[in-house]
């Protein structure tokens, strides 16, 4: 059985704590491999070396950084199926998945090269009588980013990319349950030219994630996963002085219109309702259409797009959707289904059955989809983050509306409607951070920030786009005055400064 190590100094290098975890491969439910959990003293020595490290790296001009980055791309494509299906073996998700969650954290990389631009201070001249002023933006030191199983290659470069590019270090703790995608991301950057120390990954579980909240080194921390870990992280961070942003869940609503294309509506939910197993956090998990008639409608439509979902493992083409990542995972989105059903939901699609042969002990889950579900039921007020769509009926766009502007998550939400008014109300009043019009899943471009209100989004900056050079970054203000006299024959000169 193969074990995985961690990055460190440019290097693989085995875990000495003695702990592991397994790491599975979802549709057979086999044990794969195995993943050191770093202690604290091996997480403080990756920091110590990466400070070491980012003196050098933070002294490196912005366009000689972004020529790394650059590099960093061309090695992501030329190794973009190796990636893929090293993701798909360790996740679950289909290689197309894969390859999109490769795609959309290189996009990010790729914004990321324009450094030099991103890090131009401004610059005022004579603010005052021979006072000019003018600020920096400055690395932080060393940041860290805490990452989740969902995203293996996107989220780890939204993190990485931007504080690499701004000079600092990064530490990267991915996630334990598929953590071969981020050793390979490493390895590609140090092949592009990233000097060793500057990156380090170190794998782990909450002995490592307390090492980076306490260490003082650190001065940054992102964090991607469920809310209580993100409170949890963001207060701890927060109070040992740390720069933190932590995303949190997400419970995203599709309100549907009666005047929206219904086949449209339909297809958009199914793709954002089932896709990668719903295991994303911008993933459709409740539809609301608007009357009864309208939800008739809907239902009609979803019925059968979803019965013909193809569920399988990775290695088979034209699959829609593949296992979820553990059994635990599987064990959990049933037990909500089974809950659902218990407290008077209507269960339309019933996936509880699903089996596919030849890999009866894979984490496979069949598309379920309810209806008539209301805001007292579980399958509503929580994040399942599996293939379970749940249809509310609301009785009025205003009562559409308060569904999911009540709800405590605030990550994602879509409208389907052929009325302007409606959507620009809708895009203008909704208290949460990404909206999506006649788009079901609105992740916005890499140029643009991604983040979510209330309980899907602690702290005051984004991912990527121009708030994350402004995570990364301090800003340094410089006024300067230089003191003058005057030469003989009246001509103006600079005093000698001691």
């Amino acid at each position: 059985m193969e074990e995985l190590s961690h990055w460190i100094d440019g290097k693989r290098v085995a875990g000495a704590s003695g702990r592991f975890a397994d790491v599975y491969n979802p549709a057979t439910g086999e044990v794969q491999a195995k993943v050191p959990l770093a202690s604290k003293a091996e997480l403080d020595a990756a920091v110590a070396s990466a400070a070491e490290a980012q003196v050098k790296w933070g002294a490196t001009n912005p366009q000689r950084r972004a020529r790394v980055l650059m590099e960093f791309v061309r090695l992501l494509n030329r190794d973009m199926d190796k990636l893929a299906e090293t993701l798909s073996r360790e996740h679950g998700k289909t290689v197309p998945d894969a390859k999109g969650d490769v795609q959309r954290g290189l996009e990010v990389v790729e914004f990321c090269i324009g450094a030099p631009h991103l890090l131009k201070g401004e610059y005022t001249d004579s603010a005052g009588p021979g006072i000019d002023m003018y600020s920096m933006r400055q690395p932080l030191g060393v940041a860290a980013g805490i990452t989740p199983f969902n995203f293996p290659a996107m989220i780890p470069m939204w993190k990485m990319a931007p504080a690499i590019a701004c000079g600092n270090a990064f530490i990267l703790k991915p996630s334990e349950r598929d953590p071969s995608v981020p050793l390979m991301l490493a390895e590609l950057f140090s092949e592009a030219g990233l000097p060793d120390g500057v990156l380090q990954v170190v794998n782990g579980d909450k002995e490592a994630v307390d090492a980076i909240l306490d260490n003082p080194t650190i001065a940054a921390i992102g964090f991607v996963g469920s809310t209580p870990i993100a409170e949890y992280i963001y207060g701890r961070g927060c109070s040992n002085g740390k720069r933190v942003q932590c995303f949190g869940g997400a419970k995203n609503h599709m309100i549907v219109m009666p005047d929206a294309d219904m086949d449209q509506a339909a297809d958009a939910l199914v793709g954002a309702g089932y896709g990668a197993a719903g295991e994303r956090c911008m993933a459709i998990s409740v539809a609301v259409p608007v009357g009864d008639e309208t939800a008739d409608r809907l239902i009609e439509k979803l019925v059968p797009r979803i019965e013909k979902l193809k569920v399988g493992p990775y290695t088979s083409d034209g699959m829609d959707y593949g296992p979820l990542v553990t059994g635990a995972a599987k064990e959990r989105v049933l037990g909500l289904v089974e809950k659902g059903i218990a407290e008077g939901a209507e269960l339309v699609v019933d996936g509880r059955d699903f089996q596919l042969q030849g890999y009866e002990d894979g984490f496979f889950v069949g598309p379920h989809l309810f209806d008539r579900v209301t805001r007292d039921m579980a399958i509503y007020r929580e994040e399942i983050f599996g293939p379970v769509l749940s249809t509310v009926r609301a009785q009025s766009y205003e009562d559409a509306l308060a569904h999911a502007m009540d709800h405590e998550y605030g990550n994602g939400t879509a409208i389907f409607t052929r009325d302007g008014d409606t959507a620009r109300d809708f895009a203008s009043r909704i208290n949460i951070g990404m909206v999506g019009i006649n788009v079901p899943i609105p992740v916005p471009l890499a140029y643009h920030t991604f983040g979510g209100w209330k309980k899907s989004g602690f702290g005051d900056l984004n991912q990527h786009g121009p708030d994350a050079f402004r995570f990364y970054t301090r800003t340094k203000t410089v006024t300067a005055r230089w003191p003058s006299g005057l030469k003989e024959g009246g001509e103006f000169h600079f005093k000698q400064m001691d």
